[in-house]
C-alpha cells in the first residue's frame, strides 16, 4: 500500500487545499496519471499518482485544507483495491417516507380587538431586516477553498460577480482580494464625485418619556468638536495575505539560521551585451522567445559552482552536505510575493536551454501551474533585481542553501580601460550573499570573481 501525501509546493508553503479528486475510490490509476487538484497561495496544479494500482482509500475530502506531507489517500499496487474504501463524497441518505398528516386542530376562538397603540409605541420604528446571506456559487465556478467561502460569507459577496482565474475558472483568494479592491475604489469614487447626493440623515432614535431634570452643566463646558474625517483616515488596517505571512516567516527563519554577509563585484558585460544585440532578432524568430541577460549569468554561476562546490552545499547540524547536482533556483516575482522555481542540472544546459527553462518556469509560476518538482530541490539561487532597475542589493539566502547571487541592472557607464583611456562600457554589479558559518569572505570573493571572469571573457561563439 502506497501513501499519497499533500506535496510541498515551495520552501515557504506549509499547507494546501485539495480542491478536486480526479479519481474516486476503487478506480484504477496509472503512474503519473493526474490524481487530484490542489490549490496553495502560489500554485494551482494537478498532482500525479506516485505509482500504478487501485485507489483504495480517500482520506481527505474535497475542499479540505491540510498540512504538507499529510496522507490524503492510499494506492494498492496489487490492483485488488481495499474492501472498505472511503468514498470521495459521503452518499446522501434516502429521504424518509412522509408520515400521515394529523387532522387539523379546531380553530381557536377569535382574539379580542387589540387596544389602540400608545403614542410611544406608534413612533417606534419597525425592526431592521436581517442581512441577506451571500448567494451560493454556480457549479461552473468550480470548487471553492475554505478561505474563499469565508470571505464571501463575511463580506456578503455575490460569487457570481467574481471572475475566477484559477484552474477551470475556479475563484482564488487573489480573485476575491482584487474584486473587493475594485468595489472599494468604486464606492469611494461615487461618494466623492461632484454632485453626488448626500447620504440620508440618520433617523432619530425613539426614546421613552423621562422625568424633567434641571440642567446643572455650566455654559463653559461645551462638547469638544469631533475630529475631522481627514484626520480619521490617515491609516488603513489590512490583514497580511497567507502568502505574505509565509514569506515573512521564511525570511525571519533564514536570518535567524544563517550568518548573512554580502560581497559586491563590478562586472563589465560589454561582450555579452553586443552578442545579445546582434542575435536577439534571429533568436526570437528561431526559438519563439526573447534572449535576456539572465541565462548568461546562470551559465557563469553554474560553471563557478563546479570550481567552488561548497557554495552549492548545505548544512545539516555539524555536517556539510555537498550536492552533486547543480539545481539553480530563479526568483520569480508574483502579485503580492515571490516563488523560486528550480532549473535542474543547470550546468548541463546551454544558454538557449537555460533561457527556455527560465521562460517556461516564469510563465507557469505566474499562471499558478507549477508542479511539485518545479519548486523543490534547489541547491543555489539567483535573483535578478536588476530587471526592476536596481543597481545592487543584499539578497536573503533561500534556506537550506548557503549562498545566493543577486544580479543588478546592466547600464552603460564611462570606464577607464587600457590604462588611461575612457570608454563607454555595459556594467552591472553582482552581489553574492553567503552563509558565514560555512563560507569565508575570501572564498565568496573567489567564487564571485570566477563568475565575473567568465562573463567578461565570454566567447562570441558560445550561445
Amino acid at each position: 500500500m502506497i501513501d499519497v501525501v499533500m506535496p510541498q509546493m515551495g520552501e515557504s508553503i506549509v499547507e494546501g487545499t485539495l480542491t478536486k479528486w480526479l479519481k474516486k475510490a476503487g478506480d484504477r490509476v496509472e503512474l503519473d496519471e493526474p490524481l487530484f487538484e490542489i490549490s496553495t497561495d502560489k500554485v494551482d496544479t494537478e498532482i500525479p499518482a506516485p505509482t500504478a494500482g487501485t485507489l483504495s482509500e480517500v482520506l481527505v475530502q474535497e475542499g479540505a485544507t491540510v498540512a504538507i506531507h499529510t496522507v490524503v489517500a492510499r494506492i494498492d499496487e496489487s490492483g485488488a483495491g481495499g474492501g472498505a474504501a472511503a468514498p470521495a463524497e459521503a452518499p446522501k441518505e434516502a429521504p424518509a417516507p412522509a408520515a400521515t398528516a394529523p387532522a387539523p386542530p379546531p380553530a381557536a376562538p377569535a382574539a379580542p380587538p387589540a387596544a389602540p397603540a400608545t403614542p410611544s409605541a406608534a413612533a417606534a420604528p419597525p425592526p431592521a431586516p436581517a442581512p441577506a446571506a451571500p448567494p451560493a456559487a454556480d457549479e461552473t465556478q468550480g470548487p471553492l477553498s475554505p478561505i474563499v467561502r469565508k470571505m464571501a460569507r463575511e463580506f456578503n459577496i455575490d460569487l457570481r460577480q467574481v471572475k475566477g482565474t484559477g484552474a477551470g475558472g475556479r475563484i482564488t483568494k487573489q480573485d476575491m482580494d482584487s474584486y473587493m479592491a475594485v468595489q472599494g475604489a468604486r464606492t469611494v469614487s461615487a461618494a466623492s464625485a461632484p454632485g453626488a447626493p448626500a447620504p440620508p440623515p440618520a433617523a432619530p432614535a425613539a426614546s421613552a418619556p423621562v422625568a424633567s431634570v434641571p440642567s446643572v452643566v455650566p455654559a463653559s463646558s461645551a462638547p469638544a468638536p469631533s475630529p475631522s474625517r481627514a484626520e480619521q483616515a490617515r491609516t488603513r488596517l489590512e490583514p497580511m495575505s497567507t502568502m505574505r505571512q509565509k514569506i515573512a516567516e521564511h525570511m525571519v527563519m533564514s536570518k535567524n539560521t544563517s550568518v548573512h554577509v554580502t560581497t559586491v563585484h563590478k562586472v563589465d558585460v560589454t561582450k555579452i551585451a553586443k552578442l545579445r544585440d546582434r542575435n536577439k532578432g534571429e533568436f526570437q524568430a528561431r526559438y519563439g522567445f526573447g534572449l535576456t541577460f539572465l541565462p548568461f549569468f546562470a551559465r557563469a554561476a553554474a560553471e563557478a559552482l563546479r570550481v567552488f562546490p561548497v557554495l552549492n552545499a548545505s548544512i545539516e547540524g555539524t555536517n556539510i552536505v555537498y550536492h552533486n547536482d547543480i539545481n539553480i533556483g530563479i526568483a520569480v516575482a508574483l502579485d503580492g510575493g515571490l516563488i523560486v522555481p528550480v532549473i535542474r542540472n543547470a550546468d548541463e544546459k546551454t544558454v538557449v536551454g537555460l533561457q527556455r527553462s527560465i521562460v517556461d518556469l516564469a510563465s507557469r509560476a505566474r499562471s499558478r501551474q507549477l508542479k511539485p518538482d518545479d519548486v523543490t530541490g534547489g541547491t543555489f539561487s539567483i535573483t535578478n533585481f536588476g530587471s526592476f532597475g536596481s543597481v545592487f542589493a543584499t539578497p536573503v539566502i533561500n534556506q537550506p542553501q548557503v549562498a545566493i547571487l543577486g544580479v543588478g541592472t546592466v547600464e552603460k557607464q564611462p570606464v577607464v580601460v587600457d590604462g588611461d583611456s575612457i570608454a563607454i562600457r555595459s556594467i552591472c554589479y553582482l552581489a553574492t550573499t553567503f552563509d558565514h558559518r560555512l563560507i569565508d569572505g575570501a572564498l565568496a570573493d573567489q567564487f564571485t570573481g570566477k563568475v565575473k571572469s567568465i562573463l567578461e571573457n565570454w566567447s562570441d561563439e558560445i550561445l
